[in-house]
């Protein structure tokens, strides 16, 4: 059986010293279990080149809170981009690229369907058999939510139900699994193997390892791909996505929102004239030929030729749950991105509208009712929600007339039997004069109203933005570029017109919510495009260091065998918004406490700051832990009972190698003494 090491107890050591230290007395948690054979202030970073991998086909996976999709494209053609199938179902009036992110389990937990499929069968139920099924809906933001995220945290249906959060996203995982695969063998001349495809699945940039790992694990789980081709599956950042489709942008495919004068068909300084009209249609006979086909530049395109080395844009990827503020610089022409800034953010996707108005109705009706019929009632409930979103899309700065939002039947006779009232004398009763009452069973939302319901949000977006764009490392910014499907709203795009117009220029891609997905895609055939990211956190682990008096505090002394220590020091590996170029690693050496020792466990720490020097200090805290699976070690040559001459055996070495330039932290080791790599894995969901 294994030697598992507990994490209190001291796993490793500096080679010559016999000793065997425990943590310090002085700490209650016990946690500070190693001593690094090199210990090094900071980190010595070097260069490992990266190797290409042979896939077939690259499928991207964006997984959103409102909506998702998957697209596609071909090795040898790398050129188009194949967007998934139109689907079945949707809202009169709404182009539906993507499905809606909701997903339906049967009331024994089976999977039933997805999307549209998913809210149109749930919508149809028996009101009463409703409330046996499971419907899940804006699922993605749990995750952002949750602080202690694990394999075992829950997601809670609409009927109250809880399943494991892991199953539900590996169903959606499946799903589109399933799809994709089918879609891209119909197109293919072979029939391709599981390991001939490259998946992508992309996350908000504002989320932290956890969560990333997260995603890694309902993608294991949906069958994806296995724990033992991690290469074969790449967790995308979104506005990094959308960044990179951006470099791919020709004139004709964005709106410029700036209110900078700019002459139509003219670079910016008049010099350059393009034939428009051309590329236009150009553009039109290959959308007409292939109705889901994008054909992206080889190179980068005219927009990108009004940027110049070391010019910096913002993205920022509006979406359902959150804004995701990213800021990239470029480092050549045709070439790579660096990160300029760590990515920033927040929950203020297109989502806090639909809370905005779910706090309105409990205003007019009471909250208590409201709780009420979202139990008793959850597919009518369902029902309501889409009918605000069909409008909520609608809304827009100066509109004259007011938005009708149907009211479900249910929901007019629930109130009447409930409250033995009419939804009218509830408004009336209300006061709230910015919401009237049609005879035809609709609520009618003035422009003030919709107002109201927007302006938080959008206030909080702007907000960011403009905070961003004040940080120093940030001064000059030449483009801005609004993606994800909040972006397409008239309301939000209004007010960073007026906010930041005349800062810089404010650029939205047609199809802005399928730009994520597009360079998802060119992400998987190219992960190296962004060269340089910004560590969003300060990683180290707990060691043991020789004590000086003066600097050390008494209760970190630690003695032992005479000598004196220093406890609960953070050995950082990366600093807070540190540059990070990727194939960057940083390397530390440690060595087991014991012979026979046959797994290491050492625990990782994280701070949001950069200005702490023990674990134990305010703001640190256990993140996650780097597991080593030690195999048993080679006999020497003329070793006689596993030492040679009969003397102490050599101190083994493991030589652990941590990259953190890449959009997932990823560790390796090798046993120095035999050259054998060491299982290494890193674990941020134990905790």
């Amino acid at each position: 059986m294994a030697d598992v090491v507990q994490p209190e107890a001291n796993s490793l050591q500096i080679p010559g010293d016999n000793l065997s230290v425990p943590s310090s007395p002085a700490t209650s948690r016990n946690d500070c279990s190693i001593t690094p054979l090199t210990p090094s202030p900071s980190p010595r970073v070097e260069v490992r080149p990266r190797m290409a991998c042979p896939f077939s086909v690259v499928v991207a996976i964006d997984f959103g809170t409102t909506s998702s999709g998957y697209a596609f494209s071909f090795t040898q053609d790398a050129e188009a981009i194949h967007m998934m199938k139109r689907w079945e179902g949707g809202d009169p009036g709404v182009a539906n690229q993507k499905s809606p992110t909701c997903l339906l389990l049967t009331p024994e937990l089976r999977f039933h369907s997805f999307g549209f499929a998913a809210r149109d069968f749930y919508h149809d139920l028996d009101p009463e058999e409703a409330r046996h099924w499971l419907y899940f809906d804006k699922f993605k933001m749990k995750i952002h939510s949750t602080s202690d995220l694990t394999m075992e945290t829950e997601l809670e249906a609409v009927n109250g139900r809880r399943v494991r959060a892991i199953e539900v996203f590996a169903h959606a995982l499946r799903f589109f699994r399933e799809h994709a695969l089918k879609e891209v063998n119909d197109q293919s001349s072979s029939v391709l193997e599981g390991e001939e495809i490259r998946w992508v699945i992309t996350v908000p940039a504002v989320w932290r390892q956890p969560a990333k790992q997260f995603m890694r694990e309902a993608a294991y789980l949906a069958g994806l791909v296995t724990p033992d081709c991690p290469e074969q599956l790449l967790i995308a950042l979104e506005p990094e996505a959308a960044s990179i489709y951006c470099r791919k942008l020709r004139l004709h495919q964005v709106i410029d929102l700036s209110l900078q004068p700019i002459t139509n068909g003219l670079d910016l300084d008049g010099s350059r004239p393009f034939d428009s009209s051309f590329r236009q249609a150009r553009e039109q006979l290959r959308r007409s030929r292939h109705s889901r086909t994008f054909l992206v530049e080889s190179g980068t395109g005219e927009l990108w030729s009004e940027l110049q080395t070391g010019d910096k844009y913002i993205v920022a990827d509006c979406g359902g749950g959150t804004v995701d503020l990213t800021v990239h610089q470029i480092e050549q022409p045709q070439g790579t991105l660096k990160e300029l800034y760590k990515a920033s953010g927040g929950p203020y996707g297109a989502v806090g509208v639909d809370l905005a108005f779910e706090a309105m109705l409990c205003q007019i009706f009471g909250e208590d009712f409201i709780q009420s019929f979202k139990a008793k009632r959850p597919a009518a409930w369902v029902d309501l929600t889409i009918a605000f979103e069909a409008r909520k899309r609608t809304a827009a700065p100066g509109r004259a007339n007011a938005l009708n939002i149907s009211l479900p039947f249910s929901f007019i006779d629930y109130y009447k039997r409930h409250r033995g009232q009419s939804v009218e004398a509830a408004l009336r009763k209300s006061n709230m004069n910015i919401v009237k009452w049609s005879s035809q069973g609709m609520l009618r939302l003035t422009q003030e109203a919709m107002n109201e319901l927007f302006q938080p949000t959008i206030v909080n977006i702007v907000r960011h933005i403009e905070e961003l764009m004040a940080k120093p490392e940030v001064h000059g910014i030449r483009f801005l570029f609004l993606v994800g499907g909040f972006a397409e709203s008239p309301m939000l795009q209004k007010a960073v017109q007026r906010a930041l117009g005349r800062t810089c220029r404010i650029i939205i891609p047609h199809d802005v919510g399928l730009t994520i997905l597009k360079g998802a895609v060119l992400f998987g055939l190219d992960p190296t495009v962004v060269r340089v990211r910004r560590c969003p956190l300060t990683y180290g682990v707990g060691v043991l260091n020789r004590y000086v008096e003066g600097r050390h505090p008494r209760d970190k002394l630690l003695i032992k065998d005479g000598r004196e220590w220093c406890t609960d020091i953070l050995d950082r590996f990366v600093f807070v918004d540190q540059s990070v170029a990727l194939g960057e690693v940083v390397r530390r050496s440690y060595t087991p406490a014991r012979l026979g020792q046959r797994k290491i466990i050492i625990n990782i720490y994280c701070s949001a700051t950069d200005d702490v020097t023990y674990i134990s200090d305010a703001g640190v805290r256990k993140c996650g832990t780097i597991t080593l699976d030690l195999p048993e070690p080679l006999p020497l040559p003329g070793a006689v009972g596993g030492a040679a001459g009969g003397g102490v055996p050599e101190r083994r070495e493991i030589r652990a190698t941590m990259q953190f330039g890449d959009t997932e932290i990823k560790v390796t080791a090798v046993d120095i003494m035999s050259n054998r790599t060491v299982r290494a894995s890193i674990d941020f969901l134990s905790n």
